[in-house]
Parts: C-alpha cells; sequence; structure tokens
C-alpha cells in the first residue's frame, strides 16, 4: 500500500469543491453515512465533514495548502469526533466502528479499511 499517495489535486475545473471520500459503518443500527468534501478557498483546501444529522466534527487536519497523503486521510479519518454536547444520532459510538471507504481520488483507501474490517472479523 503506497501511504504517500498524494493527487494531483481534488478539483477537476468544475467547482471549488470535491467529494474526497464516502463512509458508511454498516454495523451501525442507524446506518450512518459520512461524506468528507474538500473546498478550495484563498490558496488552502479546507476540509468537511458531513452526515445525516448534522454534526460538527472536529478534524485535523481542518486546511492544508496541497492533498493530504493517503496516510494523512487515514489519520484524519480516524481522529474525527464530535462533541459530546452537541452530539446528535449518537454518532460518537458510530465512530468508533470500522467504515466502508469509496473514493476514485485515493483508490487503496477501500482496501486499507477492507484490510482492517477484516483483521477485526468484519466481512
Amino acid at each position: 500500500m503506497n501511504f504517500d499517495h498524494q493527487p494531483k489535486t481534488y478539483f477537476n475545473g468544475t467547482g471549488a469543491n470535491a467529494l474526497l471520500v464516502k463512509l458508511a459503518y454498516p454495523e451501525s443500527q442507524w446506518g450512518e453515512e459520512i461524506c468528507i468534501f474538500a473546498n478550495s478557498l484563498d490558496g488552502f483546501i479546507y476540509y468537511e465533514i458531513v452526515d445525516f444529522y448534522g454534526n460538527e466534527y472536529s478534524i485535523k487536519p481542518s486546511k492544508s495548502s496541497q492533498p493530504l497523503k493517503l496516510q494523512e486521510l487515514i489519520l484524519l479519518i480516524e481522529s474525527m469526533e464530535v462533541d459530546k454536547k452537541g452530539e446528535m444520532g449518537a454518532i460518537n459510538q458510530t465512530l468508533l466502528g470500522i467504515p466502508v471507504a469509496e473514493s476514485t481520488l485515493y483508490p487503496q483507501l477501500k482496501d486499507y479499511f477492507d484490510q482492517k474490517r477484516s483483521h477485526f472479523g468484519f466481512a
């Protein structure tokens, strides 16, 4: 697995935002889906996480000057959390699971989480 893989850009010229990753949590009783977007503004790329409930996520990094390497995106996914005071939909409990990931910009991301799910007994 090439953890240093880094797309040249997230943006294909059709706009200033792009879907990076779609995460599904099949074991969640709520069937959670979370999307991670990149938005270009003032020379930086800002990362935004969107779920069904409209939770506000704490993510690291929240912005960068260039696209993330695969290892940085994995860290962003595995460390994202929602403040318990404002949490809606018990999302922090869902985030304890291992997602199924889809990304056209990071094709190996699916393999990484599939291997992790397999290691912990999820099919």
